[in-house]
Order: C-alpha cells, then structure tokens, then sequence
C-alpha cells in the first residue's frame, strides 16, 4: 500500500505498520477500508477511552452499562428502559436534511435492538449566528430533517436544546437521544454465540449510500467535505417502522441469539463487534446480501452504511421462522453467514475470501492514545479568568450605559429574551409530532424537561413516568471545562428535579474538536473529571453514550477553527406519578413565589461566563458558576419533595440569563404576572442580581394554602443556614414587576415579554 492510500483510509503510517504486524502480511484494499472504519476515533474511541473509564458506571437501577447498543435501566414494577444519545455532525454539516434524519434512524435502531419500543426521541443541538443565511440553511434543513424521519417512524420528539454561537459557523452539531420501553421478557445483548448458528441480515437492501461515514465523522471537515456527500446515509423511516415491528416480533420468539445494528462502519462493525463480544468468529458471504446495486465489490458492500439494516445470530433450526417474520413486514431476511470457532471475521466473495481478519484486532484491540494532559490551562482560559466585573459600566436601579446608550433593565430584559438561546424554540418543535403514541405528558416549551408516561404496549393504567432532559452550556466548557461540566450535569439533574422527577442516570455525548491539540485534549480531559465527579455525587451512573472529535471546521486558507468543547449530558428520572408533576408557568394569582439556593458564598461575579455578559457586552470572559454539591443536592431534594406533596404549582431552573429571565419565562408560559421584591443587596450590582447565573437555584410558586406546610418543612433544615428567600406573588396585573430597595427595576407587560420571546426566532428563519 502506499501512502496515498493509507491517508484515504484515514490512517496514520504507525497504525499501518501495526495493522502489518497483526496480519503478518499487508492487508488488501477491503481489509484495509475495514482497518480504517474501526479504527476511527468514531468507532473505537482511541483518543478519549482513556478518559471515559473513570466514570461510574454501575448502580442499583443499572441492568445494561456501556459497551452495548444502549444503556437500560429498572424504573420499578418491571419496568425497564433503553436510552442513549448519538451524534451525527458532520454528516449533518454536508446534507442537513439526510444527515439529520438518519441521525434519528440511527439511534432508535440502538433502543430496539435491545428489545424496546422506541417511545421518546429529544436533539441537542449547535449552529453558527442566525445572521449568516448558510446556517440558516443548515437550521432549517436539520430541522426538517428529524421531523420527516421522527413524525414518520412514529416516535413522538418530546424535547431538547438549541443554541447559536459563531464557533458552530462551520460544524454544526445534531445529537441525537432516544428513550425505550423494554417488551422482550429478557435484554437483547449483541455478542455472537453458538458455533454454527445462522447469522441473519434483515432489513433494508445494501447500496453504496454512506461509504466510509465512520471515517469520515473522525475528521475535520475542509472546502473539500462536500466531495464526501456520499458519505452521507439516506434514510427511509417508514422501512424502520416496519423494522421495529419486526425486530420486536423476532425477539418475543427466543430465536435470537444476539443482535445487532448496522450503523457506523456497516457490515464490518457488526460483524467484528458480534464476534469480538462473543468470543468467537463469524463467516459471511458477501454474495448473499441483498444488494440494491450491481457491480458492488467486497469493499463497497463492507463500508456501506446504507440504513435500517440489522445483523441477527438465531439459533440453528429456527432461521426460517425469523426469516418468515421479516418477509411477512416486506423486509429482506436471508441466512448470510454462520457463527466459526476461530475468532476471525471471514468474509467471503464470488467464491473465495475476500478479507480475514481477527475480529479482536477490529473491535477490542484497537490503538490508544495516552496523550499528555495540560499542567496548567491554556493561556485563553487564564486570560478570561482575569476579567473583573469593575470593568464594566456602573450599573443602577436605572440601568446600565452599554456602548455609550444607556438602556434601562426592562430593555436588558427584553434584549435576553430576543437572544438566540433564550428565546422561544416554537418554531423548532411545533415541526415535530409530540404526542404520537399518546403517552407525553408534559410538552415542549412549557417544562424544564419532558415527562413520558410509561405505558407497555396494549396496556393501560401506568401511573409511572420518564422524565428526559438534555443540557450543556458550552460557553460554561470553553471558559472552565472542569466546573462547565459538573454544571452541566447538576443542570440535567435539575431540570429532572423541577418536574418531580428522582433522576438516576446519564448519557453523554462528548463533541469536541482535534484531540491532537494540546488545548483541545485538554478541554476534553478536564470535561471528563467534571462529568465524573457530578454523576458520582448525584448517583447518576454513566450507562454509555458518543464520542465526536475532530469538530473543526478548516477554511480554504487551511486555518482550523474548533467548536465550543460541548459535551451534551443526556438523563433520565424517574417520575413515580405522572399525575404529580409540574411545569415552569405560573398557575393561580396569590401563589407564592420562593426562590432556592439563595445566598451562596461566591468568590467572583455570577456575571462571568453569562448570557448578559456575552450579549449586552460582547465578552466572553470569567467563570462560570461552581457547583456547591450539598447546596445542589439540597435544592433538587427540597423541590422534588414539595412536587410530590403538591405544595409546589410551578418549579423553573434559573440558569441562561439569570433570575430575571427565568421569572420572565414563568410569567410568559403561565400568562399571569408576577411582583418581585429582591430586597436589599448591597453586596451586588443590580445586573448581578437580576442576570448573574449562580446555578443551585430554582423558582418554586406555592399555594397560598399550603405555604404553612411548606415553610415547617424548609424549617427542618435550617442548620443548613438560609439557603431560600421569598421573592413575591403571582399576580393578575398582566406585568412582571421587580422590586430592589423599593425601587422599580423592571416592569414589562406579560404580553410584551411574550411577544418578545415567541416571535423572536421566527423573525429569523421568516
């Protein structure tokens, strides 16, 4: 081979020296197209395993961790749930519309090859500034894209996140996470065993759509990606409806032995992994597969990531019987192969064989890259770490001078509510079928995290529920990776809490850029302790997920340009009764409102690292807030109790934008209004008041009845010293009004906040 083609395999010169060494011989064109799928940062996670193994990954409710197609956790009275969260980024940055689409494909074949009905799908994800019409473009088609794919497939998209920032300009993120219900009496595992049992391909036919996308999401993307527009997949969702049934109906015979999806690396991923997790081999002849082309040769047909595509191993004797399930839902189903003692993946071609390979040197043993982690951080983060909020304007009861214009706290207020990242995502969701299956309880825009109820097919009468959130502040990460993260994952927790939901475990999906930059390995080490460290404190085990290097976007003058370190955090709760939750909006006037996680000892400007700082000031600068781990557990405990009481009507995290946008979106969500009285805060400018992100702190509005029993519960713990404030009431006045020292510092009408915030996104995309 030579080194031409070694670079178009993606591989390095070293790793083709060790594919030399294992094979004892050079490989040919297939076996080294196979070489360089599995050995991506896509496939095997040489860069970032490492890291990945100091998280928790075990617990009470855990019954499937990482290593399988999706995590799976025991929600109680039987019931058990698959859950992960993918991304597919790049191919999404080529052809939004597909890459999208086949990005929610992908993930719901993870949950049902485990035995589970698909029954919630969410998305997180990142676009360059809204100004530019190409990221508009790619908005508009990635959005189009998990709608037609979601609203066909019949799985409801019952929430998610979205977020702008010119860092995304070129390389956009679309994540992904699914949610299953568990229908077969045992857990589909994907390891091969059985010698001499039939190894099944169902589903789809095979076509060169989605050559070598593995390899290709494990690099960055140049003026030259859009010739890699084939390695974008094609999807056809009204197929993997029929797949899912299928599958499931296979399942519930006992004929399968394991299962697998063809997703990244096709053929050769299912194959190897099938083989390496069982400890054994398997033999396929190529001239078997249902090909949707002519002509297609040993390496097209190994590389083709072409969808809704599945790899069975059935027991010898019953193939037939699986073969008529798959027949009878118009799907291919043909006998391929055969499970072979030597642990090899044999793969045969026009009589004879086409590649050799041992499937551990595929799918286990794979390089690892043990890179040198920062001692110190890079100049970039000690640089923001130096901002001091004396550098900004005095700031009064009136207002604040921003470029030379004064502008009062109402304007500040309305400004944060246009911004990109707070403002509605009506436009988005309303794309999407949220209610199909009939099982959402709490919609888009109107909860801090969605509830599904629990509900096995054909039955009635389950009070019990998921809730499912997705979150990460990137601007968090790029400023403070380590406290970024816990703050992510505390915020996941969080918004689980403010539905009522206990939460009990993770998914994450690590998109960073070139793990080869020192920086950049850095951000990501750095991530990974935060993430550990969050999810050993909450009890939130880490049950599996994704992880996507590489997200650089290099110009036609060749200068890189990496995306915000954005490691998305993925979590499920559980919801003991669907019919105690509540969302963000305000309910009754006279309510209560009380605010948690007050009073926290700081020893910079909750400023730093803000949505204000970055919009109103155009700086990107500080610390973001620093988890204080028994304040945190205290305030999710408190409020998740007060829910389950029904003392608590409302409950809302305060993060992007601060107290007084998270009381803006109360009032907007509820359409009633609110008088707040921040008191005296001497120590505090009023834009840190009203805009400062602490993280810990969550609106409660409670019933004037109930405020008695609430106020006797909050006094149980009071050796953890004031830790709430009363902030005011719900009102009838149609405005949100916020007091400081007896002076007005904001009165907007709910109507103009609403108008604001709703319309904000559509004006865009108008």
């Amino acid at each position: 081979m030579n080194k031409e083609q070694i670079t178009a395999a993606r591989l390095t010169i070293a790793e083709y020296e060790e594919i030399v060494q294992r094979l004892g011989r050079e490989p040919n064109h297939a076996e080294l197209g196979m070489f360089g799928v599995m050995w991506s940062e896509h496939c095997c996670y040489k860069n970032s395993r490492p890291l990945l193994k100091q998280f928790p990954t075990t617990g009470d409710r855990i019954l499937v961790g990482p290593g399988e197609n999706a995590g799976v956790v025991d929600m109680g009275d039987g019931l058990h749930l698959a859950f992960k969260i993918e991304s597919h980024n790049h191919p999404s940055a080529i052809e939004p519309f597909q890459g999208a689409a086949t990005g929610v494909g992908g993930i719901l074949r993870d949950i049902f090859t485990m035995g589970a009905r698909p029954i919630a799908v969410l998305n997180s994800l990142r676009f360059g500034s809204l100004e530019d019409a190409h990221t508009r473009r790619l908005f508009s088609g990635v959005v189009a894209g998990i709608a037609h794919y979601g609203n066909c497939v019949g799985v409801p998209t019952v929430g998610g996140e979205v977020y702008f920032d010119p860092a995304y300009s070129g390389n956009p993120l679309v994540n992904a996470m699914a949610l299953g219900l568990m229908e077969t009496p045992e857990i589909v595992k994907s390891g091969a065993a059985g010698l001499g049992n039939p190894v099944l391909y169902v589903g789809s036919t095979t076509g060169r759509d989605g050559m070598g996308g593995a390899s290709f999401a494990s690099a960055e993307l140049t003026a030259q990606s859009r010739d890699d527009r084939p390695a974008v997949q094609v999807g056809d969702p009204f197929l993997e409806k029929s797949l899912i049934e299928a599958c499931l109906e296979a399942f519930k015979t006992g004929a399968v032995v394991a299962a697998q999806d063809m997703g990244a690396a096709g053929i050769t991923c299912s194959t190897s992994e099938m083989a390496a997790k069982g400890g054994v081999g398997i033999e396929l002849d190529l001239d078997l597969i249902p090909a949707r082309e002519t002509g297609m040769v040993p390496y097209e047909y190994l590389l083709s990531e072409s969808q809704e595509r599945m790899l069975f191993v059935a027991h010898q004797g019953r193939e037939q019987e699986l073969i008529d399930i798959f027949q009878r839902w118009g799907l291919q189903a043909v006998v391929a192969g055969k499970v072979i003692e030597e642990p090899i993946v044999r793969i045969l071609f026009q009589g004879a064989i086409a590649a050799e390979i041992p499937a551990l040197a595929l799918a286990e043993n794979t390089p690892i890259y043990h890179r040198e982690i920062l001692s110190e951080p890079p100049e970039y983060v000690r640089t923001a770490w130096a901002w001091d909020v004396a550098t900004l304007p005095p700031a009064t009861s009136t207002g604040i001078e921003i470029q030379g214009k004064p502008q009062t706290w109402g304007e500040i207020l309305l400004t944060l509510l246009t911004s990109p990242a707070i403002a509605s995502k009506r436009w988005v969701y309303r794309q999407y079928d949220q209610q199909v299956q009939n099982n959402t309880v709490l919609l888009p825009g109107g909860a801090d995290a969605a509830v599904v109820r629990l509900r096995p097919q054909g039955q009635s009468g389950s009070h019990r529920g998921v809730a499912a959130t997705v979150d990460c502040n990137s601007r968090y990460i790029y400023l403070h990776p380590y406290a970024g993260a816990k703050a992510a994952v505390a915020e996941a927790a969080r918004n689980l809490s403010c539905v009522g939901a206990e939460p009990l475990a993770v998914t994450d999906n690590l998109n960073f850029g070139n793990p080869e930059k020192p920086t950049v390995y850095w951000q990501l080490a750095e991530s990974c302790r935060g993430i550990s460290e969050a999810c050993r404190e909450l009890n939130t085990p880490v049950t599996g997920g994704n992880v996507s290097l590489y997200n650089e976007t290099v110009d036609e003058a060749g200068n890189p340009q990496a995306i915000y370190p954005t490691p998305v955090i993925g979590m499920v709760g559980l919801v003991a009764d669907v019919t105690l939750v509540c969302g963000q909006g305000w309910q009754q006037p006279g309510d209560k409102i009380y605010l948690l996680g007050t009073h926290q000892t700081l020893d910079r400007s909750p400023l730093g690292a803000s949505e204000y700082l970055a919009i109103l000031h155009q700086q990107v600068a500080g610390k973001p807030p620093e988890i204080n781990w028994s304040l945190e557990k205290l305030v999710q405990s408190l409020c998740r109790h007060g829910i389950h009481q029904g003392w608590i009507k409302a409950a809302h995290d305060s993060s992007e934008g601060g107290l007084a946008v998270a009381l803006a979106e109360s009032c907007i969500s509820g359409n009633l209004g609110a008088e707040i009285r921040l008191g005296s805060r001497k120590s505090q400018r009023w834009d840190e008041s009203l805009f400062g992100e602490l993280g810990s702190q969550i609106l409660v509005a409670i019933a004037p009845d109930h405020e008695p029993a609430w106020l006797d519960y909050l006094a149980q713990f009071a050796d953890q010293g004031k830790f709430w404030e009363a902030l005011g009431q719900v009102t009838t006045t149609g405005k949100l009004m916020i007091f400081g020292d007896d002076q007005v510092l904001i009165e907007e009408s709910i109507a103009t906040l609403s108008q604001t915030w709703g319309n904000s996104l559509e004006n865009y995309m108008a």
